[in-house]
């Protein structure tokens, strides 16, 4: 009876997988580091590259081998929509670690702690596309969070590094503790902490509706917080400013990324039954968000600045299926949401990498410093047009699929609010292509602004990243069907 009590788990080895082979990467980093010193420092981004790229192969098996997998009670899943999203993530890391090589590399003495906590933070992202359960959501998080605050302050000597990891900090920790109560609310009525069986007690309404309510709505908050939801995004701008640029991208796509997935699991699976909380909040967020996110855009001189209130926008495009998943569906919104991600991934990161690559050249990231861009560099002019273009969701580039994505869900089957926040993304579109179009207009038409027409010399490996991103968002756009599949198979259960 005793020995039954007390059993060990049964643990899948192979569903877990991708995270020990990250471990492993995490672990050769931090030897090589502090027993070779500097010798082998500079072996660390090619170890942490190689090892997302190794910690793909298993979630290919996975995926060939087929099947769901359980773990733990049903708190931690393999599935689709996990081995889809986890794939992302490892993408996203890999690109990131391509554009931070030669940026890191510059007399950085902390190369080999910058990419072992860069790791660290991807393998909360892995954790979190399998988490079925409160507590283990919450350590993902916290894993995928506390790294990030050092990095994004990885220019110590720089004030607004330090601003930017001191605003993210202080905030994250204020969110986490509003998401956090909010789960113990949750917990306090189901005692349960695991998402299906939470799913199920409150789909049956009962006395406590209103401090679900109040747990549901802190929740929420708190990952708007991580998906940088107006009113919360305040720490997004100063933070993606203050970060170093590579930095910068991983926050807007994978970590974001990470709070939408995390958002889809609670609100699909725990919070299903209550979609009369759920549904007109986050109508609420997408009109904000978008809207704000780029009328203030509008306004920005500093191409990261512009870039940091284009990814708000971008946040409140994103949230618009939640609005509407209690009419058409968890399963249209789950695919459209990921869709986004999918093509979002590029397209962004291709522009930070574009960024960074003139900045090589201008040591500055004002707009007026890529005045006649195509004068001396017509390659990264193109580059750049394609980029902005894409996220402004123009045809062919990937970003229409995306956008068109998100229209059939809001009119799939329309209601009156579905039309109102289809309408409200349309005309946000058209003000987004105005600020994204003023980059290619200054890079096309503007002058040299100090005359100066020496080419830019970009890395092998940033090159590298910005070719991938420019051939993905490419493919993409002109045959949507490839990021098509991967979303079709992500819906829960699918």
């Amino acid at each position: 009876m005793l020995a039954a009590a007390f059993s060990r788990p049964e643990i899948d080895y192979h569903a877990f997988a991708p995270e020990i082979v990250l471990v492993g990467a995490l672990l050769l980093i931090l030897v090589v580091d502090l027993l070779f010193e500097d010798r082998a420092r500079w072996a660390t981004s090619t170890l942490a590259g190689l090892g997302l790229l190794g910690a793909l192969v298993p979630i290919l098996t996975l995926a060939v081998d087929g099947g769901d997998r359980s773990m733990f009670g049903g708190a931690y899943v393999v599935d689709n929509f996990a081995l889809v999203l986890k794939a992302l993530f490892l993408i996203g890391g890999y690109l990131t670690v391509l554009i931070s090589t030669d940026y890191i590399g510059e007399g950085d003495y902390y190369e080999g702690e910058y990419y072992f906590m860069l790791l660290s933070s991807l393998l909360g992202m892995l954790v979190i596309a399998s988490a079925r359960d409160l507590i283990s959501i919450f350590i993902a998080l916290e894993t995928l969070s506390i790294p990030a605050y050092l990095l994004a302050g990885w220019r110590k000597r720089d004030l607004k590094g330090n601003e930017a990891s001191l605003k993210y900090y202080l905030l994250g920790v204020f969110a986490s503790g509003v998401m956090l109560y909010g789960m113990s609310l949750i917990f306090g009525v189901t005692h349960s902490t695991v998402l299906t069986v939470i799913g199920e007690r409150l789909a049956g309404g009962g006395a406590s509706v209103p401090i679900v309510t109040v747990g549901i709505l802190f929740v929420i908050i708190g990952f708007a917080f991580k998906v940088s939801a107006v009113p919360f995004h305040a720490w997004a701008p100063d933070t993606y400013e203050g970060a170093p640029t590579p930095i910068t991208a991983y926050l807007s796509v994978a970590s974001k990324a990470a709070g939408f997935v995390a958002l889809l699991s609670l609100v699909f699976i725990a919070f299903e039954g209550r979609s009369d909380v759920w549904q007109p909040l986050f109508w609420v967020l997408s009109a904000l968000t978008m809207t704000v996110g780029n009328v203030i855009a509008l306004r920005q001189t500093n191409v990261i600045r512009l870039l940091a209130y284009s990814s708000v926008a971008q946040a409140g495009y994103m949230l618009a299926p939640f609005a509407v998943a209690g009419h058409t569906g968890v399963n249209q919104a789950v695919e459209s949401v990921v869709t986004y991600l999918l093509v979002y991934l590029a397209m962004n990161i291709g522009a930070f990498a574009v960024v960074m690559a003139v900045a090589r050249k201008t040591r500055s990231g004002e707009l007026s410093s890529f005045g006649g861009l195509f004068e001396y560099a017509p390659g990264l002019t193109v580059l750049t047009s394609i980029f902005f273009f894409a996220l402004a969701g123009i045809p062919p580039l990937g970003g229409w699929y995306a956008k068109l994505v998100i229209f059939r869900t809001l009119l799939d089957q329309p209601t009156v609010w579905s039309v109102v926040l289809a309408v409200l993304v349309g005309v946000n579109s058209a003000i987004g292509l105005y600020y994204y179009a003023s980059v290619a207009r200054e890079t096309w038409m503007r002058p040299v602004p100090d005359e100066d027409r020496t080419p830019i010399s970009v890395p092998s490996s940033l090159a590298a990243a910005i070719g991938l991103c420019a051939i993905a968002t490419l493919a993409i756009g002109v045959v949507p069907q490839i990021v098509a599949r991967f979303a079709h198979l992500a819906p829960f259960g699918s």
